[in-house]
């Protein structure tokens, strides 16, 4: 806002420059015009024909004239016998150059004809335009410096004043939008705010926040009931199933069947069980303040692990030379570290290499985990985050692990930096929020 009003101003500021000097002129021409009807009138009233035979003298050419003029040549008066034009206006205003004493300079001209005892005379007189002209650029340089000086002040008090009037909008976007992460955070205290404007906002706020709030709550009973209701019937039909393969009387082809059934129930199980644990990270249902160490974690995982590393002969390297200490929830940690060393594991090559590594970068701990893998393109990169989204068709999962991973991560004000070349590996990076206490 103080911006636009800055620039209208500026706008109208050239625009007066540029009509400056038709104005200034307008008005300096009136008043020169006013003098020189004044010089005129003096001069005639005082005419008789005694001064007029001393003022004008035959010449050789046998032009009657009589003229004077001031030392600095601001002024000249030429008093000349002429034949009356009927045609012609009896007092006239020009501007025109005039030679005086050999210098040509520029003047506003009064043109008068009268006639005295039955004689017509011109009487012309004239004022320099030179210190007019002067004065002009003076004025319009002062008037500029003025504006611009008008200009700077109004836009800091524009500026200022803005941000005054403006506090209560920030004040609402801070305490109420910017730093509120779920409903049940939020602050219905109302805002102080001399605006009936602001006080609506923060009034429609509370009302939309209670509405959120509501149907918040609504979600997350929804969840636990579908954990219930879609888990139930899977764990039932799971057991029917198995209790199937126990019949005797069944042939090979009915127990596969029947074991394809099994499979596809384990895999829905897993996909609910995914998707209720992302619905419950986003909607912050777990608790952090668990004292975590990412060293412990990383030993006990490739323990857990070791059988898959040992199957594709990948050489398991754990370089953490650091020991800290994290808090948040020991599980989701847990379940992160889990989802990207398995993806290492997954897709790694036969006899490749993941390599788990720890430090600082600009005073923040990351911890990182390489593989040798078949690594991605920029396309995958983008999208690797996503839900249902698995980099390789081959390979088994259903492309959660990693949405996993990034929700947990944000749960925990963590950031996942990811690197990959196709063919070399691939390398994700936790960026932890802050430094945090070496034990």
């Amino acid at each position: 806002m103080a911006i636009f009003n800055a620039l209208s101003r500026l706008l109208l500021i050239f625009i007066l420059w540029l009509m400056l000097p038709i104005l200034v002129e307008k008005v300096v021409y009136r008043h020169i015009n006013n003098s020189l009807l004044e010089k005129q009138k003096k001069f005639i009233d005082h005419l008789n024909k005694d001064e007029i035979n001393d003022f004008i003298q035959n010449t050789a050419d046998s032009t009657d004239t009589y003229s004077q003029f001031s030392t600095l040549h601001s002024e000249y008066l030429v008093l000349s016998r002429a034949a009356k034009n009927p045609n012609q206006k009896k007092t006239t205003f020009t501007n025109d150059y005039r030679v005086i004493e050999g210098e040509d300079n520029e003047y506003r001209i009064l043109q008068h004809h009268f006639t005295y005892e039955n004689e017509d005379y011109q009487l012309e007189i004239g004022s320099s335009l030179s210190e007019i002209k002067d004065l002009t650029f003076i004025i319009r340089f002062f008037i500029i410096i003025v504006f611009v000086i008008i200009l700077l002040i109004t836009f800091l008090a524009d500026t200022f004043y803005i941000e005054y009037l403006l506090k209560p909008f920030y004040k609402i976007i801070d305490t109420k939008i910017r730093r509120v992460n779920e409903p049940e955070a939020f602050d219905h205290t109302p805002i102080k705010a001399a605006s009936r404007d602001f006080r609506e906002l923060d009034f429609v706020l509370n009302q939309m926040m209670d509405r959120i709030a509501e149907l918040f709550k609504k979600e997350k009973q929804f969840i636990s009931n579908v954990s219930h209701e879609l888990l139930t019937p899977i764990a039932l039909l799971k057991n029917k199933f198995e209790n199937l393969l126990q019949n005797d009387s069944l042939d090979d082809n009915a127990v596969d069947k029947i074991a394809g059934s099994l499979r596809t129930l384990d895999m829905l199980k897993k996909i609910i069980n995914n998707l209720l644990l992302i619905s419950r990270i986003e909607n912050n249902q777990y608790t952090t303040d668990e004292e975590i160490h990412f060293g412990e974690i990383i030993t006990d995982m490739q323990e857990d692990l070791q059988d898959r590393i040992e199957d594709k002969e990948i050489n398991f390297s754990n370089t953490m030379q650091h020991d800290f200490s994290f808090k948040g929830n020991k599980t989701l940690i847990h379940i992160l570290i889990y989802n990207l060393i398995t993806n290492a594991i997954k897709y790694n090559k036969k006899k490749g290499e993941i390599i788990v590594s720890d430090g600082f970068l600009n005073n923040q701990y990351f911890i990182s985990i390489a593989d040798s893998g078949i690594g991605m393109d920029a396309s995958q990169i983008e999208k690797v985050f996503n839900r249902f989204t698995r980099i390789n068709s081959d390979q088994d999962g259903q492309g959660l692990g990693l949405a996993i991973a990034k929700g947990i991560a944000s749960f925990h004000h963590i950031e996942i930096k990811v690197t990959s070349v196709i063919n070399e590996g691939t390398a994700f990076v936790l960026m932890l929020p802050e430094v945090v206490k070496l034990n």
